[in-house]
């Protein structure tokens, strides 16, 4: 049972008052001595002020202009939280939307938010004036931060009046944080207290709101980076997922600074940049998807890549194609991992000597896993089902209905078919709404584009199912040539038979569309529903 929420410190009760109701709530598991957190914490202090106080003058944050230690992070952060909670007049538990690209300032504002005992609401870059104008009514956002370059959307965006009255530029806001102290004490917030939402990426269609304690953030610090990445102090993290995507929050912001180590916050990343960045960075530790690694591997013997020790990809399957590609090319056994907006980081994942070619990885140390059945029965090993996960971190949705189809009986069901071994070790199948049954076998689109992915022809593919009168569904592949290559009906059929060849007939696709670009959200999630509704 999961235990009372403690006083809260916040005098504005909008999230307490929107989460979802107790008997809605997945299970807590908080099974590992290093997960009993005490019952007042603030996430942006032990993140921030721990690591000041300790090692001030090592490099916290790079960025492309400037470097700050950990000493000059803890002064740009005070001085921006006594901005919102000053000129701003900013009460705890209010939300404050955060709109900027990778970058030291962006960070700095995220743990500003954290410590001056406030929510944050990140949102991506890219997003357009009717996304953001939902995420703000929804969160029912206080106020904007927003970098110059990004502020065009927001302006068309329909606002709550509060936020569209309370709105600064970074530009402006660096201003008066000239007028502003250098020291801010953290306000005493509770280890339940909500400090984030975020909004789920969109890969079905409607994104929803996720909400997230002070507690959760020291959680995923503490578990995967812990205890499969076995992060050090000297590590440098480098990345591409943006700050507003919790892939990219814990990896490349709130990761190295639990341990001390160095972010390099960049925004506009390429293959071809993020390969020079981590040369003259000496980066140790790359997070991105899998379709930055696989353009990255045909690139990667043009630079010096020493000094990277671990790759680690999410945020969509890795294709086997992919990970062997990467190791060839640099050496590096690709450390897979899965995780969720809503449990906020990876939970199922493996490294080193430990991972297991096609699969995910095992349960990452505090988290549980199993295959259920379509009635929420568990199943055994061999046997493709829905993907049920608890632990430490677990989903609360903002005021939404589908919270309960979310949970199950404290099971929280992340949407993933998977299949476990009789080993513990869990293997990806599809999405749940993405396995293709047709004319009794049941497919999974992301074999298909595996294989699909190993032609030379073929730069991106994204496999779904087509409703067919004859078989139920038929496989269709929609593809993305590379250059020197043009669509004909012969190098349909020639994709066609090299599937054969690969899989089983049964698998190949029946149905090959030709695309110049797959639907990605900004995370480089494939949006899998647009194709079914081309």
């Amino acid at each position: 049972m999961n235990q009372a929420l403690a006083a809260s410190a916040y005098t504005d009760h909008f999230a307490r008052d929107h989460l979802p109701p107790a008997e809605w709530w997945p299970e807590l598991r908080f099974d590992l001595p290093e997960l009993q957190y005490p019952p007042r914490l603030n996430c942006a202090a032990l993140l921030l002020d721990d690591g000041a106080r300790a090692h001030p003058e090592r490099i916290a944050i790079r960025g492309a202009q400037e470097e700050w230690t950990y000493a000059q992070l803890r002064q740009q952060v005070d001085r921006i939280a006594n901005v919102l909670r000053g000129p701003m007049r900013l009460e705890t538990g209010n939300r404050v939307l955060l709109r900027g690209a990778n970058s030291p300032l962006m960070a700095a504002c995220i743990l500003a938010v954290f410590k001056a005992g406030l929510i944050a609401v990140p949102t991506m870059p890219l997003l357009r004036a009717r996304e953001l104008g939902a995420i703000a009514n929804k969160a029912q956002v206080n106020a904007v931060l927003c970098a110059d370059s990004l502020c065009a959307e927001l302006a068309a965006a329909e606002l709550p009046a509060a936020a569209r009255a309370n709105s600064l530029t970074f530009d402006a806001l660096q201003a008066q944080m000239a007028d502003q102290s250098a020291h801010f004490d953290a306000v005493d917030t509770s280890a339940d207290d909500v400090c984030l939402i975020s909004f789920t990426s969109g890969t079905t269609g409607v994104p929803k709101g996720t909400m997230h304690f002070h507690r959760d953030v020291m959680v995923i610090c503490d578990c995967f980076p812990r205890s499969v990445l076995q992060s050090q102090r000297s590590d440098i993290f480098i990345g591409t997922p943006p700050l507003a995507f919790t892939f990219g929050l814990g990896g490349l912001l709130l990761f190295p600074l639990r341990v001390g180590a160095t972010a390099v916050l960049l925004e506009k990343l390429t293959p071809e940049t993020l390969l020079k960045a981590i040369e003259t960075q000496r980066a140790t530790v790359c997070f991105t998807a899998p379709t930055f690694y696989r353009q990255m591997a045909v690139l990667a013997d043009r630079f010096d890549l020493s000094s990277l020790t671990k790759s680690v990809s999410a945020g969509e399957a890795l294709p086997l194609a992919t990970r062997e590609s990467w190791r060839q090319a640099t050496g590096l056994t690709m450390i897979d991992g899965i995780g969720a907006t809503e449990l906020l980081h990876i939970f199922i994942s493996a490294a080193g000597d430990k991972v297991r070619p096609g699969a995910t990885g095992k349960p990452v140390p505090g988290y549980q896993a199993c295959i259920l059945d379509h009635q929420g029965n568990p199943v055994g090993a061999g046997v493709i089902g829905r993907l049920a996960v608890k632990g430490p971190t677990g989903c609360r949705y903002l005021a939404d209905e589908r919270q309960q189809d979310y949970v199950l009986n404290g099971w929280n069901l992340t949407g993933d078919a998977y299949e476990m071994d009789a080993d513990g070790y869990f293997y990806y199948r599809s999405r749940t709404d993405d396995m293709i049954i047709s004319a009794g076998y049941n497919i999974a689109g992301p074999e298909v584009e595996d294989v699909l992915l190993r032609h030379p022809a073929v730069a991106e593919c994204g496999v779904i199912g087509r409703a067919d009168e004859e078989r139920g569904q038929i496989v269709e592949a929609h593809v993305v040539l590379r250059a020197g290559f043009a669509e004909s009906p012969a190098l349909t059929a020639q994709l066609q038979e090299f599937v054969k060849e690969q899989i089983a007939p049964y698998k190949y696709p029946r149905s090959i569309k030709f695309l110049k670009a797959l639907p990605r959200t900004e995370t480089g999630k494939l949006q899998r529903f647009k194709l079914r509704d081309e």
